[in-house]
């Protein structure tokens, strides 16, 4: 083979080569930006890009703790969505409380925390402190059962309280939320109960119109509907047993409906295809709640009857 020759061959070699190199960086590209697409679109939006972390953060009481520390991370476990959920616990704290212990930076708080499957508590903690510890996509607040259909309570701290939260929140895009908490049973017993005439529709009906005006005044970015969810299921044939002291919820089937509501309102995917059921609950419960909390999802403002489940249609004995 003469220098000419050799040369060319050379050349020829070297840009089939050079070929293939452009078509594995092509095809590595491409892989890489389907592996950034979001896991799903609504309205025409991206929802979350995959294995994006989606942090949600409570700012509440015991009922934001049956809310969110049972159930709420297996059902978005369950869908692949990485998720970190905090709660700021006080018993029975109302927002008036919130935020006086946010002015005077108070470290009062259980900081409940369940990431990568396990369930953390820091005690003696700040709201800034909680705030601050990682960058939430979604804070919620929520007034205390017994003010919660007293929209005049809701006037003298919600707007404060946002304001702050805001203002300590390290992610822009940040939405605040506003817990929509329950009626408490027919039959309850707790103290105040009587600020709705011991009425468990009066509450319920003085609640979702509170709370609809609460978040108009701020401009709340999302209400997570679980007083309408809970009422749902009371139509079913479950009935009046969504409590186990007549105002925390039952903590199976109870709490999951709740956080079926949670998750359907956040993550926008419909909670009645999820496969996470809590162990040791019959698969007839789990499909009320579920259709409870996707009801109230679609009408969070009324209630939905059930009627599919009412006590007629379920053989005896089904749901003992």
């Amino acid at each position: 083979m003469n220098k000419i020759h050799f040369r060319k061959y050379t050349e020829r070699i070297l840009a089939i080569l050079f070929i293939l190199f452009l078509t594995s960086v092509t095809g590595y590209s491409a892989n890489l930006q389907r592996a950034e697409k979001p896991t799903e679109i609504a309205n025409g939006q991206p929802l979350f890009k995959k294995n994006k972390t989606i942090r949600i953060l409570a700012i509440g009481n015991s009922f934001s703790q049956d809310a969110v520390e049972q159930y709420l991370y297996e059902l978005a476990d369950a869908e692949g969505i990485f998720v970190v959920i905090g709660n700021c616990y006080i018993g029975g704290c109302s927002l008036a409380t919130h935020l006086k212990n946010a002015t005077k930076d108070s470290p009062v708080y259980d900081y409940r925390k369940i990431e990568n499957s396990t369930k953390t508590n820091r005690p003696k903690t700040s709201l800034a402190e909680a705030i601050a510890d990682e960058k939430w996509d979604y804070i919620s607040l929520q007034q205390v059962s017994s003010n919660s259909g007293q929209y005049e309570t809701f006037k003298k701290s919600l707007p404060g309280l946002v304001d702050y939260v805001k203002t300590h929140a390290t992610n822009r895009k940040m939405k605040i939320m506003l817990h929509q908490t329950w009626a408490y049973a027919k039959n309850s017993t707790h103290k105040a109960f009587p600020n709705y005439n011991n009425d468990q529709d009066e509450m319920y009906k003085s609640l979702v119109d509170a709370i609809d005006r609460a978040a108009d005044l701020v401009d709340i970015d999302i209400i997570i509907p679980s007083g309408t969810a809970i009422q749902n299921g009371r139509t079913s044939c479950i009935g009046d047993h969504f409590n186990r002291d007549g105002y925390h919820l039952e903590t199976t089937y109870g709490r999951y409906t709740v956080a079926c509501t949670w998750f359907e309102k956040i993550f926008k995917k419909n909670v009645t295809r999820n496969s996470y059921a809590p162990a040791g609950v019959d698969s007839y419960k789990i499909e009320i709640a579920q259709h409870a909390a996707h009801a109230a999802v679609k009408n969070p403002d009324e209630v939905t009857d059930l009627k599919k489940y009412e006590a007629e249609s379920v053989e005896e004995g089904m749901l003992e």
